[in-house]
């Protein structure tokens, strides 16, 4: 047990003084940060403020239209109202062609009367436009135009201006599961994406950072001093912990910068959120338990791979065996997402190798069963059991064999060598 500790602690303090490490972890976080408040200010930067003309001889229309243009939501649009002339189309056009912002237009509203004696029927609205391409105006005038005619619609119908704000008022809502836990499946969503690919980000990378360490030292013939005093399986043991370890570092460092980013008053303020998603205490706890079990378990099949191997380029063509398990995880997520308690979710998040990332994901999105995290948790242990048993083997002999890869029947031959 001394020379694995000493063997982790070699890996740990090795890697945690590196600039690489010192730069992901800061980088990280301040990148959360910048995702927070640069969505926000993007969203708000994103909101219309073309300056349009509307022409039209209804002047409750052009005048609760302008209103909504200029003060809706997502709109902060400066808006002209003219009555409709001879030669007004004309002045428009030119104030469209106009290169300068300040004398011109980015376009203008046409709305003629409809001739049907119908009460309900609409007028025609025609949107020339300084740029086809300006899918954002475009789509506000016409979600204004909706809001607009259906006020209007309702206010003919004999409803006071009240009730037609309260009906009209956006509606929001709550999910519950099963749990009693109330909160925005928007939100719960963005939460288990983010630790999804967070995980899925953070098991590769250091699973084949074990596998590099060896190649590495392996091409150094540094392992042909280490074996003469410390055994092959405390030096992998060793590997595992000391890496792990960095990854767990990392992770933390990570989750509560994401408290302490996603709870501050000012996220909240520059979002303009009521209910921002966060990460729950629940969530980090989970997630660090299972990133663990996965980097345990992935760590050992990367110890194996780069054992077989001598350099990175034989160790990319291995990479596959990593993958493929990764891979179908991101398959499986519509499955979950859609149904997080269906059988088919039960049995994939129940799969050692997609246990951590799935079963994390459905952690997220809803609280499974107890005896479902606890029968994942165990069976994941004795994968790892199993899957140390069988690297340890291949490693034990492969850091030693330089030259060729080694094929299947001498890999299995490496396993009955005692």
């Amino acid at each position: 047990m001394h020379n694995i500790l000493l063997i982790a602690k070699r890996e740990y303090l090795e890697r945690i003084r590196t600039k690489a490490f010192i730069v992901a972890t800061i980088l990280i976080p301040t990148l959360m940060a910048g995702g927070i408040f640069g969505t926000a200010y993007i969203a708000d930067k994103t909101k219309s403020n073309s300056h349009i003309a509307i022409v039209s001889s209804q002047q409750p229309l052009s005048t609760d239209l302008q209103n909504e243009l200029e003060h809706g939501k997502d709109s902060q649009m400066v808006v002209d109202v003219v009555p409709p002339t001879p030669e007004i189309r004309s002045e428009l056009d030119a104030k469209i062609r106009e290169k300068s912002r300040e004398k011109g237009i980015d376009g203008y509203l046409w709305i003629t009367p409809s001739t049907s004696t119908d009460p309900a029927a609409r007028p025609t609205f025609d949107y020339t436009a300084r740029s086809a391409a300006d899918i954002v105006t475009n789509t506000t005038i016409t979600d204004a135009l909706r809001v607009v005619l259906l006020r209007e619609h309702l206010a003919h119908s004999g409803l006071q201006p009240a009730s037609i704000a309260t009906l009209m008022a956006p509606v929001e809502v709550n999910t519950i599961d099963v749990g009693g836990q109330r909160g925005s499946s928007r939100n719960s969503f963005y939460v288990a994406y983010v630790l999804f690919l967070l995980m899925y980000m953070v098991v590769l990378l250091y699973g084949m950072n074990v596998a590099r360490s060896i190649i590495e030292e392996k091409n150094s013939r540094i392992f042909e001093v280490l074996l003469s005093t410390i055994r092959a399986e405390d030096i992998l043991a060793g590997k595992i912990i000391g890496v792990g370890g960095v990854g767990i570092t990392q992770v933390v460092v990570w989750i509560l910068a994401a408290f302490i980013i996603t709870a501050s008053p000012l996220a909240a303020h520059i979002a303009g959120a009521t209910a921002m998603a966060t990460i729950s205490a629940t969530q980090g706890i989970f997630f660090i338990i299972y990133f663990a079990l996965g980097y345990v378990l992935y760590s050992s099949v990367a110890a194996a791979l780069g054992a077989m191997t001598n350099s990175e380029q034989e160790l990319q063509q291995l990479n596959m065996f990593l993958m493929i398990p990764l891979f179908f995880c991101l398959m499986m997520l519509p499955v979950i997402t859609s149904n997080p308690s269906s059988p088919l979710a039960r049995l994939v998040s129940l799969i050692p190798f997609c246990t951590p990332l799935l079963m994390n994901f459905r952690v997220s999105l809803s609280m499974p069963q107890p005896w479902e995290i606890a029968l994942s948790i165990v069976l994941m242990i004795a994968t790892i059991y199993a899957v140390l048993w069988v690297a340890s083997r291949i490693y034990r002999v492969g850091i030693l064999m330089y030259g060729k890869k080694p094929n299947l029947p001498e890999i299995l031959r490496w396993l009955k060598y005692s």
